[in-house]
Formats: structure tokens, C-alpha cells, sequence
């Protein structure tokens, strides 16, 4: 080549040029071609780590930092020196959207190389599969589910398939560390290691990782390697970020001429919803994601910017993008996206959070705030690609309030922990730790059908060794394994043979069959299949009778026919606008949010991202607040006998301090105890008991006692929040809900600081 060689920003001739020169050349070709100027401190540091050591590597840079080159440069390298005898590298992603997408910008390098791809996921058809099990070479891209079936069902093969697999990576660990499907993830890696032989090198990816000691432990888990994790400096983040606020019910006339005000809105109109309408003009003429923290709202959003583009006479160019609708109504909505002559909108959940990459977005819309601070910066990072500035508009609809509306909700708490969790990023670059599970039975149920399904047999002591010893389960003790075992044995999932041997029993055959045992996430009981004509629309929980309606994809659906043994619901478009509603959890908030927040509502700094209404809804709260006391004291009088606690605690710890007044509420003469989130409790509180007194009484027995968690669930609740959880003895699930779901260090750190607001009477 007669081109200069390429340098790093600084020039530094030793590190940029000499890791240049050991990529292979039609990488390097790749790089020229691409007009790079610079390889970027991340792949640089990837690329010492890959080269020269044997160690796992956790890569964690912002959104569209390169982090994919970064491994793929020096592993294809590596593989064009020196091609592996099989699978060379395992790919593994959580959504079938980010591995039909992943290569999408390397198509070209990967065609030079010569290197085969391979998708496999549920979506797939069986003739691509084929291919690869008839020629196991290249890079194989998967789920987890589908791992998990290649574990259990192929079993004779995996050796022939994966003999010189030499990297595992695993894109987009911040929502897999500690999860349940993340612990799949490290079962899968420890059983395939012992069948192979060998435990291939794991590469983890991901923009926000919360504490990179926890994600380090957890990626290289079992895999007998030393993990490493450099911190590259990057260039300082430059967003452009706004909040404005609407009431839902709008009937004050300078809360409308403020929406009216805004730069994108110059003409006003009768508004249909001031709220949606600001969110209307926000998207309007551009491509954008609007994002919602739930399926229903997602839904809602959808069909009511429809409503708003047929009521100007403007056309619909609104898409939706969730977990509950068809393949193909998903797929249309990211090809359309990555189309740069097409103006799409697209409403969406977390399934486009991810590192899908849809083209250059002009701007993130989000309803109501996130509820963490990785969220917000994945969702804002989708937006600002190819140099321009990351942009996120934030727009919080609340009902108005009476009269008689109470003190704790006069607070805009949505719009008070958007604000949180902006100013804890750019204030402390604080992204939340993840939470790593210790009993994780609903896992330890599956695993221990999955790899007795891929054994055939097997003697207790064998498989307890099995399972046990892989990684997610160290804190299961023998005699918990045992007590679960027996009851797997009662309940026909497992079958003892005379020989004293373990074979899967009846009903774990019936498990086992169907392809949905594969994932460990709840399936939400989805079963029903919509169909309009000859489309496939999505899934619903149940079946409504026919003539009634519901909406789904951004429309509405009347059924015309069920097919209930098939579960098949055919049904037409109508016009109009509905709610749906599916069961689910939408997260915990960490504790440093909610100590945020305080400082947010009763403070007096002004935030530069705030509109007009935004600002003057954080005025009236502070004014509200402040009139209140709430900046003093955290246990107000609401009047009577009814008090209102604010102790600024996260979900865990707000839980566990809700159950444990609930539990000794006859003691500090307390009764009609109630919640909202994890902001406030209110209870009513008998009048010879003071604010001083209760909270006292709180703070020694704390002191003196401690909090027992597994004494504040109940000897008859049967907490059940994981998909295998049905199945797992009672004792068992209190104990892991005590274990994973309370905490107590938070409470016993904040109660004596609540104390010390208040005198001794």
C-alpha cells in the first residue's frame, strides 16, 4: 500500500501504527476505504488486549463508539491468519431485531473477508441452519433461547459444531448481568466449555455499565480467565436535552399560549391533547423514536399520533416497534428507519433501546422519564450518530389537580425524576450497579430439566454436581437443591428409575417439548395470535368475544372469528383509539435517584433544559414543597390522623421499610397503611402518638433488633415473579424474595437521619 499509515489522535506512532499493521489487510483496506483518520481509543485498547493475552475482555464505550470493530478487527485477523476448524466465534445478543441487525455496517468488511455469517433464532428457516450444521466454519450469531435448544437437543453435535470456538461475545450485558437470562447466558458458556473441552475467550459489549467490577466477575464467571476492562477517555458528551410538562385536562389558557410559544408550533390550532400535540410538532418532518416506558403506552401514543396526522390532513408516518407484535410488522418498522429517503416516526419500548442500528435520527422523543439512567442514556444515544449531537425531548402529561387533591400528589414525580436522573449523569457520571441475583430457583428449575433433557440420565449426586457447579448457583446450598429436587420429584417433572437414577418425568417432558421452555422470561401468557386477512398482527393474552374490540400495532381490531383451538383471533380495522393493558414489571429505581430528587424538589437550582411549562410545574412543586416542610422533614401531617412518610429510599429499600411498618403497624398505633411507587407512604396514625415518637420507635427497634427479612414475608406467600416460579416449593421462593427483593443497609443508614429532623418533645 502506498497510502500513509493511519495514527491515533495524538499520533502516537508506537500504539496506533503497530496495532494498525497486525490487522489483516482487508481490514486495513476496509479503514482506507472508509476514510478513517483515526483508529479510536477503545479499539486500540481492544486490539492490545486481543492480540497480545489470553484474557476476557469487557468493552464499554458510549452508543456508536466503534465498540463492534473494536472486537472485530483483531478477531477476523486472527481468523484470516488462521481459520478455526468450526464455529470460530459466538455471538450472542438478546433480541432477534439487534442479531438480524448487527452486521448491517460491516456487510462490506465481512464480504472481503471471506468469512461466513450465520443467523439463528427462532425466525430463521431451517434451511439457513442447515448449512451451518452441515459446514460449521465462521461466526455464529444466536439467542440465547436458541443456545439453550442447541444444548438440549443437539448434544451429540456440539463437539463437531464447536471444537475450535475460540470467542464468545455477548453484546449488550448492562440488561443480562445478574438477570436470569443473563445467568442462562453463563450456564450455556460453563456446559458447552465442558463439552468442548475448552472455554473460549468471552468479549462483553455495552455503553452503560453501572459498576465494571460487578459486570468483570460476572462475565468472566466459570470461564477460568482473567478479565479485562480498560476505561478509555473519550471525548466530553455534548447533548441537546429538553423537559416540558402539560396538564392533561388543559384549562388554563397560559399553559396552551406556553405550548404555542415553542419554536416548531407557529400556528395555533384547537388542540386535540396539548400534551401529545407539543409531541405531535416535536417529530413532525423529521425521522424520529418516541419513546414510552410500556407496551400500552407505546400502543396509545401510536394511534393517538395517527389521530392528530388525520385530524391536520397530514399523512400517517407512524410506526410501532414492540415485543408483542409479528416479525414483520417490527422488521417494516427498522428497514424504514435505516431508509435515508424515508420520514418515519417510530413509537417504541425497550426493544429499540438497543444497539439496533436504524440510521441517522434526528431526535429522541421520550414520554414521562425513564425509570433508570442506563435507559436514558441508551434511548438518548440512538439519536446524534455520524457526528451530529445526541437530541431527547422529554414530555410529561399529568391530570390537574383539585382542590381536594392531597399534598404527596401535588408532586410531579415523573418530571421530578427526569430531572434526577439528568443530573445525576452529568453531575456524577453515576449509572446504576446491577443487582445480582443469589437464589435464582426459577433458573436452577430450568437448568436442571435442560441439562438432564441433554443427558438422559443421570444419578442425583451427578446431577447436583452438574448444576451446582456452575457459576449463577454458588449460593444454593446442597440440602436447598435437595428439598427442590424432591419436589420436582413429587411433581412429575423429574422421574427416579429403579436403578435409583433421574430421568425427566411427565410433566417435564411436557415442559421440555414446547419451544418456549427454551427462554427463562416470563412468556406473559401470550398464546393468541391476531390476524387480519392473510397478515399476522401480533399476540394478546386473551381472547375478547366476537364484535369487541382492542387495539394492537397502532390500531384498532374488531374480532370477526376465534379459532380457540388453534388460538387464532381474525379480526378487521375500525377507526378509533383504545387502551390495552398487559401485565408486567417495569423496573426498580435506585436509591440515588430518589435522594436526587429530594435535592431536585427542594432545591433552588435552575435547570437550563427546562421550557417554560416544565419550569414553571417545578416552580408551584418547590413553592408546594417547601410550604410543607418537606425539606426539613421527611414524616408529614396531612391532617388528622393521617401522616405522610418520605424517606427517599429506592424500590428495594422503600419495600422492605413498607412491609416492616405494615408488619409492626399494631405496635406504633398505625392503620390504613397505603403507597405510590416507591416516593411516599401515608397511613393513619393514632392521635397520642407523635411524628418524634414513631419515628423513634422505628430507630431502636432497628438499632436493637435489626430488620429480619425473611421475617416480613408472610409464612403463607407464595411470591412468584419468575417464569418457573410456580414450581418452585414455598419456602424456597420467601426465602429468595427476602434474599433478591429486600434490603435493609439503605433503611438502616437513612432512619437515624430522619430521627435527627425531628426534637425530642
Amino acid at each position: 500500500m502506498n497510502q500513509d499509515p493511519i495514527l491515533t489522535a495524538d499520533d502516537d506512532e508506537d500504539n496506533g501504527n503497530s496495532i494498525f499493521y497486525r490487522f489483516a489487510p482487508f481490514i486495513q483496506d476496509f479503514i482506507y476505504q472508509n476514510h478513517w483518520a483515526a483508529l479510536r481509543g477503545v479499539q486500540l485498547a481492544a486490539a492490545k488486549t486481543l492480540f497480545d493475552t489470553d484474557h476476557n475482555l469487557l468493552i464499554t464505550s458510549s452508543t456508536a463508539s466503534g465498540k463492534t470493530e473494536a472486537a472485530f478487527f483483531p478477531i477476523l485477523s486472527q481468523m484470516w491468519e488462521n481459520p478455526p476448524q468450526s464455529v470460530g466465534v459466538l455471538y450472542i445478543a438478546p433480541l432477534k431485531s439487534l442479531i438480524n441487525d448487527q452486521f448491517y455496517r460491516m456487510e462490506e468488511l465481512l464480504e472481503m473477508s471471506g468469512i461466513a455469517v450465520t443467523h439463528w433464532h427462532g425466525d430463521v428457516a431451517a434451511s439457513h441452519k442447515n448449512k451451518l450444521l452441515q459446514n460449521p466454519q465462521g461466526i455464529l450469531q444466536i439467542t440465547p433461547e436458541s443456545l439453550e435448544s442447541m444444548l438440549m437437543n443437539r448434544s451429540n453435535d456440539i463437539i463437531r459444531l464447536f471444537s475450535d470456538l475460540r470467542y464468545v461475545i455477548i453484546d449488550e450485558i448492562h440488561i443480562l448481568t445478574g438477570t436470569d437470562r443473563g445467568n442462562q447466558i453463563i450456564c450455556q458458556l460453563c456446559r458447552l466449555g465442558r463439552l468442548i473441552g475448552h472455554h473460549p475467550r468471552r468479549i462483553g459489549l455495552s455503553a452503560t455499565v453501572g459498576d465494571l467490577s460487578i459486570a468483570v466477575n460476572w462475565l468472566g464467571a466459570g470461564s477460568g480467565r482473567e478479565t479485562d476492562a480498560p476505561v478509555v477517555g473519550g471525548q466530553k458528551n455534548r447533548w441537546r436535552l429538553g423537559m416540558e410538562h402539560f396538564y392533561i385536562q388543559n384549562d388554563h389558557n397560559d399553559q396552551t399560549e406556553g405550548a404555542m410559544q415553542h419554536p416548531e408550533q407557529p400556528n395555533p390550532r384547537a388542540m386535540l391533547d396539548a400534551g401529545f400535540e407539543y409531541m405531535y410538532d416535536c417529530v413532525k418532518d423529521k425521522k424520529c423514536l418516541i419513546f414510552s416506558n410500556s407496551r400500552e403506552e407505546t400502543e396509545y401514543i401510536t394511534a393517538t399520533m395517527r389521530q392528530i396526522a388525520e385530524h391536520r390532513g397530514e399523512p400517517d408516518i407512524f410506526l410501532i416497534h414492540h415485543g408483542n407484535l409479528s416479525a414483520s410488522i417490527r422488521e417494516e418498522a427498522e428497514a424504514k428507519m435505516k431508509d435515508e429517503e424515508v420520514h418515519a416516526v417510530t413509537c417504541a419500548t425497550v426493544t429499540l433501546e438497543l444497539g439496533i442500528d436504524i440510521g441517522r435520527l434526528e431526535r429522541v422523543v421520550q414520554s414521562c422519564a425513564p425509570h433508570t439512567v442506563s435507559s436514558l442514556l441508551q434511548r438518548l444515544g440512538r439519536s446524534g450518530r455520524r457526528g451530529a449531537p445526541p437530541e431527547m425531548m422529554m414530555v410529561f402529561r399529568e391530570e390537574n389537580p383539585t382542590p381536594e387533591t392531597p399534598l404527596p400528589q401535588l408532586i410531579p414525580w415523573e418530571l421530578i425524576r427526569g430531572i434526577a436522573i439528568v443530573q445525576l449523569y452529568l453531575e456524577d457520571h453515576f449509572i446504576e450497579p446491577p443487582s445480582i441475583k443469589r437464589m435464582p430457583f426459577s433458573l436452577l428449575f430450568q437448568q436442571t430439566l435442560s441439562i438432564l433433557a441433554s443427558s438422559g440420565e443421570l444419578t442425583p449426586a451427578a446431577l447436583a454436581q452438574r448444576v451446582l457447579s456452575l457459576p449463577p448457583f454458588a449460593h444454593t446450598s446442597k440440602e436447598d437443591y435437595r428439598q427442590l429436587m424432591i419436589s420436582m420429584i413429587r411433581g412429575e417433572f423429574l422421574e427416579m428409575t429403579e436403578e435409583k437414577t433421574l430421568i425427566v418425568g411427565l410433566k417435564g417432558e411436557k415442559l421440555t417439548n414446547n419451544f418456549r421452555f427454551y427462554a427463562v422470561f416470563k412468556d406473559q401468557d401470550v398464546d393468541y395470535s391476531v390476524r387480519c386477512e392473510s397478515d399476522e398482527i401480533g399476540t394478546i393474552t386473551s381472547p375478547p368475544p366476537v364484535g369487541d374490540r382492542f387495539a394492537l400495532a397502532g390500531h384498532v381490531w374488531e374480532v370477526e372469528e376465534l379459532d380457540l383451538a388453534r388460538k387464532l383471533v381474525y379480526v378487521k380495522q375500525v377507526k378509533g383509539k383504545m387502551e390495552i393493558s398487559w401485565p408486567g414489571d417495569y423496573g426498580e429505581v435506585n436509591t440515588r435517584i430518589l435522594e436526587k430528587m429530594r435535592e431536585v424538589l427542594c432545591g433552588d437550582k435552575d435547570y437550563p433544559y427546562l421550557k417554560p411549562n416544565a419550569r414553571q410545574r417545578l416552580d408551584v412543586a418547590r413553592h408546594v414543597a417547601r410550604n410543607a416542610g418537606m425539606g426539613q422533614h421527611s414524616l408529614l401531617s396531612l391532617g388528622g390522623m393521617t401522616w405522610c412518610l418520605f424517606p427517599w429510599l429506592g424500590t428495594r429499600s422503600f419495600r422492605t421499610l413498607r412491609k416492616y411498618i405494615v408488619r409492626h403497624a399494631k405496635e406504633y398505633k398505625i392503620t390504613n397503611v397505603e403507597f405510590e411507587g416507591c416516593y411516599y407512604i401515608t397511613f393513619k396514625m393514632d392521635d397520642g402518638v407523635s411524628d418524634y415518637a414513631f419515628i423513634k420507635g422505628l430507630c431502636d427497634h432497628i438499632r436493637r433488633e435489626g430488620i429480619d427479612r425473611l421475617a416480613l414475608v408472610g409464612q403463607t406467600e407464595m411470591p412468584v415473579f419468575e417464569k418457573y416460579d410456580p414450581y418452585i416449593p414455598g419456602e424456597l421462593l420467601r426465602r429468595a424474595y427476602a434474599e433478591d427483593r429486600l434490603r435493609t443497609d439503605e433503611i438502616e443508614r437513612r432512619m437515624p437521619e430522619i430521627l435527627e429532623e425531628y426534637e425530642e418533645p
